[in-house]
């Protein structure tokens, strides 16, 4: 889950390096009917505003038909709120399984008309109950560049281990946890002085960022037209 905390506005001005040949153009225009997006969110859900931005903003071709959220009072139901977003809360503690609630969650996605499924923040492990539902249409965001540190606290392990970059990763959900074939990633230099509150958030402007045009890139590769079809700026 990531962190609120506030940081030094400078301190989130570190240069970045995003995939460079999976940035789309803004050359052209986009003419496709848009995305409808189904954002799971189990924490602040900026990257669940983040994404609805860019859809406010007309750069990524897409609506998000439902926020679904496992936890009561997380902030991403208030943004949701805030923005006119239909949202559902299937709280994990009240189902006795994990395919349980996934039959639920992939139920209230389908009856919402969803077709791509967006992991923003979801910190619950899903079964092969929803990916079935959504085969190769769910995508997660993870905090390291994958496959180096997968799984809870990416952002303690990379700054225990010593190395000098991490950043972000859009990925495939696989049933393996952060294991589904990479779209998109940016990294973010590890700083002498970092801790985990400011390496997060540095991460997080990060994620922010490539999240959009990494959906618009997947729904183009799928459906076998250009990125600028679903996203219409650069990163």
């Amino acid at each position: 889950m990531t962190s609120d905390s506030a940081v030094p506005a400078s301190s989130l001005n570190t240069p970045s390096l995003v995939s460079p040949i999976l940035i789309p153009s803004a050359s052209t225009p986009p003419t496709a009917t848009p995305l409808k997006l189904g954002v799971m969110a189990s924490g602040s859900g900026s990257n669940f505003e983040a994404i609805a931005q860019a859809i406010a903003d007309q750069t990524l071709q897409a609506q998000i038909q439902v926020l679904i959220c496992n936890n009561p009072g997380a902030k991403a139901l208030e943004r949701a709120e805030r923005s006119g977003i239909p949202a559902v809360l299937l709280d994990h503690r009240t189902f006795a399984t994990r395919e349980d609630l996934d039959r639920q969650i992939a139920h209230t996605l389908k009856q919402h008309g969803v077709e791509w499924v967006i992991m923003a923040g979801w910190m619950r492990r899903v079964t092969q109950v929803l990916i079935d539902a959504f085969p190769d249409q769910m995508l997660n965001i993870h905090p390291s560049l994958l496959p180096s540190f997968p799984g809870i606290r990416a952002v303690e392990q990379a700054l225990s281990a010593g190395v000098k970059l991490t950043g972000c990763t859009v990925h495939y959900v696989h049933l393996e946890v952060d294991s589904g074939p990479i779209i998109m990633q940016a990294a973010v230099p590890i700083l002498a002085e970092d801790t985990p509150t400011t390496l997060q958030a540095r991460i997080q402007v990060q994620e922010h960022r490539i999240f959009p045009p990494a959906i618009a890139l997947a729904a183009a590769q799928k459906a076998g037209v250009a990125p600028t079809t679903f996203f219409n700026a650069a990163v």
